[in-house]
C-alpha cells in the first residue's frame, strides 16, 4: 500500500471514447478504479466483474474508468465505435471508457505517468505489465492500491480495498 498523492488527478485532462474532452474529476467525484482494458485479450472477461463492481458500488461513490490500450500485442485494434459496441453488447458495460490511450512509453498519458509511480504489493512500480492492470484511487486522490492484471476485479483484496475507501 502506498500513500502517493495524486494531487492533480481530478484536473487531469482525458478524452472519452466518444471524443468528449473532460477531466477525471468530471467523470468521478469519489473513489476511482482505473483499468487499462482490451477487447481481444485472454483477460477480457474481467469486463464482467468490472461492470458488476461499477453497479454494486456506484451509489457509494466508486467510478470504474476503462482505458482502452493497444500497446500489448495489438489486443485493442478497434475504432472507438467498435470498442463501445463490443463492451456494451458483450459485457453490458455502462462505466466510462476513455479514448484509446498509451499507458507506457514516451507517449504515456499524464494519468498513467502518475499512476505508474505507485508500487504494487511487491514494491514494484513502473510500467504497466499487461492489459487489465488496476489502480484504486481514494476520494482524496491518494493511490490506495495497484493490482496487477491477473488479479480479478472481484478478488477479495480488491473488494476489501474498495470497501476501505468508500463511505460506510
Amino acid at each position: 500500500m502506498t500513500d502517493t498523492p495524486l494531487t492533480s488527478i481530478s484536473s487531469i485532462a482525458v478524452t472519452t471514447l466518444d471524443g468528449r474532452a473532460t477531466t477525471i474529476g468530471e467523470l468521478a467525484d469519489g473513489a476511482v478504479l482505473v483499468v487499462n482494458v482490451a477487447s481481444k485479450c485472454g483477460l477480457t472477461p474481467q469486463y464482467a466483474a468490472l461492470e458488476q463492481l461499477a453497479r454494486d458500488y456506484s451509489r457509494r461513490g466508486l467510478t470504474v474508468i476503462g482505458v482502452p490500450c493497444n500497446q500489448f500485442m495489438g489486443q485493442e485494434p478497434g475504432t472507438p465505435e467498435e470498442i463501445q459496441e463490443f463492451c456494451s453488447t458483450t459485457y453490458g458495460v455502462t462505466f466510462p471508457l476513455l479514448a484509446k490511450t498509451d499507458v507506457n512509453g514516451e507517449n504515456r498519458h499524464p494519468l498513467y505517468a502518475e499512476l505508474t509511480k505507485t508500487p504494487d504489493d511487491n514494491g514494484e512500480a513502473g510500467d504497466i505489465q499487461w492489459n487489465f492492470e488496476k489502480f484504486l484511487v481514494a476520494p482524496d486522490g491518494t493511490v490506495v492500491r495497484r493490482f496487477r492484471p491477473r488479479t480479478e476485479p472481484d478478488a477479495p483484496e480488491v473488494i476489501e480495498a474498495i470497501e476501505k475507501v468508500l463511505p460506510r
